[in-house]
Formats: C-alpha cells, structure tokens, sequence
C-alpha cells in the first residue's frame, strides 16, 4: 500500500546558523583596501621619500549588505530590536552599526516586539583590537579539537590518524547528544586525561554485567533493555579515547607546550630580551612546524613592534633560514598591519587603567597556576565591564540615543541595563549571543 508519508516540503534560507546553545555564527567577509603611496619631505633637504600610508580599511559594499541582512535577519530570529553600540576606533564597526540601524529605523513594524523592562544592546567590535587571542594555542577540549583536528558541522575528520579503523575516521562531537562533551569541552587538558580514565574505568564495571549468561527470560529482558546504552557507551568510549590519543600525539610530535608557554610569554610579559631568546631556541627546533614557528614571529612582532631593540628582521632571516614557505612569511607583516598598535583602539600590553594595573600586580605576586592558560581574552574584559554597566561611551558609543533613558522614535529603546548582549566582532570571529 502506497502511503503519502509527507504533505508539504520547503526550502528556507537562513542567514546564521546556530552554533551552540548560546553562540550564532554569522560568516562575515571582509574586504580590507590596501594603503596608497604618498610622498614627504624629511629633514631641512629637499629629499622626497615614498612611503605606504594607511588610509583605512573599508567594507566592499557588497559584504556589507550581505552582513547587514544577516545581522537583522539574526535580531528578527531573536525577535530583538536592541540599543545598538559600536567600538569607536573602528570605522567599519561605525559602518555597520549605522546600517544595521537604517534597517531598523526603515522597518521599524517588523522590529515593534514587546518591550522589556530591559532592552537588549547590540554591541559591534573589532576583531583587529586584539590580534593576540586567535594566535594562541588553547587548552580546553572543544578548543583543542577545533585547532588541532577541526570540526566541521560537529563533524571531526580522524582519517589521517595512524591506524585508525574504519568505524572512527569521522567523529560527531555535539554537546546535544554526547553527555561526556558536554561536561568536559570547557575542561583543560589535564582534567580531560583523567576524565577519560574514569570513563573508562566505569565501562570496564559496567562490561561484565552485561554479557552475563542469559538463563532466564528475565535476563534476556534486561539484556535487551541495558543493550543500547551500553552500545552507546561503548562508542562514546571508543571515540574520545581515539580523539583524545591523537590530540596528545599532535601535542608531542608538534612540541606544542613549549610552544604555548612562549607564546604565554610573548602574549603576557614584558622581558624583551627573554622572550626573544625563547622564540630564536624555538625557530631552530625541527619539531615547531611553520606554522608555529610563523606565529611565534607574529606574537613578537605585535607586541614588541616598537621596542628599541626589536629583532623582527632577524626572526623573519630565521624563518627563511630553517625553510619556512613565503606564504607564512607574509603572514606575519599582514598580521601585524591587520592588528599593530596603529589600529588597535586599546592597548593589549600595557594596560593603563589603574585597576587593570592592579590586577596585574596581584597576579603576579599570587603566581600562576598554570603557565599554558595566563592569557585572558581582550573579549572577557570588555564584556566584564559591559554587565558591570562600565563600559566607556566614550570608546563604545551608543548610536542613536545619548543616554539610556532616551528612547528611540520608533520603539527601540527604553529602560537603562543590559538583559542579553549580541556581539558582532567584525572580521574572523564568530557572532556570540550572550546571556546574562
């Protein structure tokens, strides 16, 4: 008997996608012009030198509107109409902020949700404010994964590991449906080896229970009953042991701890002329591959690009020297004009806020726990001082309204605080939905 087992089949297009449950992603392109040639007059002679000047970077027009649409599209989903603020050393970020509110302004019945008693604030950043972060080696599983293996819709391709069997060249890891990663992909590497044992150790108890003899019926119920979660402890077993075995072979064959505790130095201290020790010693290891030993160079010429002893031509001989490709090498000058202190609107290194200067102070007189994790994201300060309603208008301002009790001709604003937070960093960073 033929039966219709579907009535109706649609096709939607979506402009983000969820990535987790509190995270969007919005794939944002950017275009970035590059500087034009201008000529000056140095010293009393009449010599002109040609020099590259930085006029700016500037969306490609057709970027912006794909963004712009994705973003609104996001805020509808959401069913949002927020205070919008935008990090103002960043024209692009200004840029889209204005756009996003043009479409608000322009569809303003769309956006006539029920008010709150607090709005939400959609608050757009600069990737380039903190090229430091992306550069480093993380710790935690989920991050660990992402870099070292990649994940790719939840799905991690282990084909290249030695030995693998057929059953576990490709991997799902999703927090929805495997309860181990959920509880574990926020936990560093140490505490994810001895969950693992654990996990382990409970299967080894569980094994025996289940392949008892079955002499009655009521054993053959129970078999059956306990046979799919003991199945699927099984794989869960098999496949992190697997991801977990490669990880750490990737950590060995990679040197990747002395690796990440130079480039926590580099990212955290000051001690110019160790960290430049360090990173030479590192460069003529044959086990830091190009890609390592090319972000090392980067982490140093970001920070200390206008030290009085910089080395930076020095490294980039030494990269030629050991063999790195041209690609990576062109990387580092891209890197540090794409995130050098001229573009940055805060400074990473040296923080000038008396009680960021404090903080440091008492860091470094408590000591460090773990040497692989001192850094702390530009990203975590700033949204610190966003819940804590400190937030500097005068580096964040608000578009539209000057204060928080103005409300916007429309609908849009209303009362002071912050309920959720949508953050738009723009270039490579996702989009974060952050809940209070």
């Amino acid at each position: 008997m033929n039966r219709k087992l579907w009535q109706k089949f649609s096709c939607w297009s979506c402009c983000w996608c969820c990535w987790h449950h509190f995270t969007r992603l919005l794939r944002v392109c950017w275009h970035q012009q590059r500087a034009i040639y201008v000529k000056s007059t140095t010293g009393s002679g009449s010599g002109v030198v040609s020099r590259s000047v930085k006029i700016g970077r500037n969306w490609d027009p057709a970027q912006l509107s794909r963004t712009t649409q994705g973003l609104t599209a996001l805020l509808l989903s959401l069913k949002k109409c927020p205070m919008i603020r935008y990090q103002l050393s960043s024209e692009p970020a200004k840029r889209l902020a204005e756009c996003v509110k043009q479409v608000i302004t322009k569809e303003y019945e769309l956006f006539d949700f029920r008010r709150t008693e607090v709005p939400p604030l959609l608050l757009i950043l600069d990737r380039s404010d903190d090229a430091i972060t992306p550069l480093l080696n993380q710790w935690t599983y989920q991050a660990m994964v992402h870099e070292l293996l990649g994940i790719n819709n939840n799905r991690v391709d282990l084909s290249r590991v030695p030995g693998i069997s057929k059953d576990l060249r490709e991997v799902v890891l999703s927090a929805e449906n495997d309860e181990f990663y959920a509880n574990n992909m926020y936990l560093n590497f140490a505490e994810i080896g001895s969950n693992i044992k654990n996990l382990m150790e409970d299967f080894q108890k569980r094994k025996p229970k289940e392949q008892q003899k079955l002499e009655s019926i009521a054993d053959m119920k129970a078999f059956v009953e306990n046979y799919p979660q003991f199945k699927k402890m099984s794989g869960t077993v098999s496949k992190h042991v697997t991801v977990v075995g490669e990880l750490s072979r990737l950590v060995g064959e990679r040197n990747l701890l002395e690796v990440s505790e130079v480039e926590q130095e580099l990212a955290c201290h000051s001690d110019h002329s160790s960290a430049l020790q360090n990173v030479r010693r590192l460069l003529q290891n044959p086990k830091v591959t190009e890609l390592d030993a090319a972000r090392l160079v980067m982490l140093y010429a970001l920070h200390y690009e206008r030290h009085s002893s910089n080395s930076l031509p020095g490294l980039m001989a030494d990269l030629k020297n050991r063999g790195v490709s041209e690609r990576y090498r062109k990387l580092v000058s891209a890197v540090a004009e794409y995130g050098g202190k001229r573009v940055r609107g805060s400074d990473l290194f040296s923080p000038k806020d008396a009680v960021a200067i404090t903080k440091q102070f008492l860091k470094g007189l408590k000591g460090v726990e773990n040497v692989y994790a001192q850094h702390q994201p530009l990203l975590q300060e700033t949204l610190d001082q966003l819940i804590k309603g400190k937030l500097k208008d005068s580096q964040y301002p608000y578009l539209g309204p000057n204060t928080l009790r103005d409300r916007y001709v429309g609908s849009c604003w209303a009362a002071p605080g912050v309920e959720k937070c949508l953050l738009l960093p723009v270039l490579p960073l996702p989009l974060f939905f952050a809940h209070r």
